[in-house]
């Protein structure tokens, strides 16, 4: 009986910690539900069995991460630098260490008149970093930029044949995971200037998951407790009978 009550104990105390890390995440999610172009995260519990010694194995808790990538809505900012992918693909920015890719086209130009993203990342274009030397600046459907009527190159939209070849970095920037297949040109995609593509964060559905949440993990401490208060007694009557 001792044993299995510690088992039990071990059961509801990882699963506890895998719902703490679930809350982290919601919390996490509705902290971004206003930045632009942000994936939101999930967690999904899954089982593995692994030796606790040579002699004995053990299912325990695991949890893994996942990206939501479902394109979020467009809104109008009317601002001339703000880009929305509508379809397929990512911008690609150039970074410290190395390519990134990104949903999130809130755009400005720097002392040097290039196109950075908030962090100062410079936005590529398929000639390398775009530059903007105008005033006007109008992006055709297909990424074409012109400014004060001369072409100044084209956005740089690189997609994925399996999106989980990308793992987050940050907010909203995404990396080639080590060994997965390399980015291709994006062709089924429409930019639209002047609009930013929202998060795809419900708030209503991350609240009701949130209250869930803390449902179960209230569930659970009196599960522990229960464990725990068996185990107390069964200690003390031992105790009682050997005395």
């Amino acid at each position: 009986m001792f044993i299995q009550n510690r088992l039990g104990l071990i059961e509801g105390t990882e699963t506890m910690l895998a719902q703490s890390q679930r809350l982290n995440q919601i919390s996490n999610n509705l902290a971004n539900v206003d930045t632009p172009g942000y994936k939101k995260e999930d967690i999904t519990f899954w089982e593995m069995l692994y030796k606790t010694n040579e002699d004995r194995q053990r299912v325990g808790k695991a949890l893994k991460i996942l990206t939501n990538q479902q394109e979020g809505s467009v809104k109008s900012t009317g601002n001339q630098f703000d880009f929305a992918i509508s379809g397929d693909g990512f911008f690609k920015l150039q970074t410290p260490l190395g390519v990134r890719y990104s949903r999130a086209g809130n755009f400005n130009v720097n002392n040097e008149g290039q196109l950075v993203n908030p962090d100062g990342y410079l936005v590529l274009g398929d000639g390398g970093p775009i530059v903007i030397e105008g005033q006007n600046v109008a992006v055709g459907r297909d990424g074409t930029i012109n400014v004060d009527g001369n072409e100044a190159g084209a956005l740089d939209i690189a997609t994925f044949n399996d999106l989980t070849g990308i793992e987050k970095e940050g907010t909203n920037l995404f990396r080639l995971k080590e060994g997965a297949a390399p980015e291709i040109p994006a062709a089924d995609f429409t930019i639209r200037q002047g609009f930013l593509e929202a998060s795809n964060v419900t708030l209503v559905t991350e609240m009701t998951t949130m209250l869930d949440l803390h449902r179960a993990y209230e569930t659970q401490q009196k599960i522990i407790r229960t464990f725990d208060d068996i185990d107390g007694r069964a200690i003390n009557t031992v105790g009682k009978l050997t005395g």
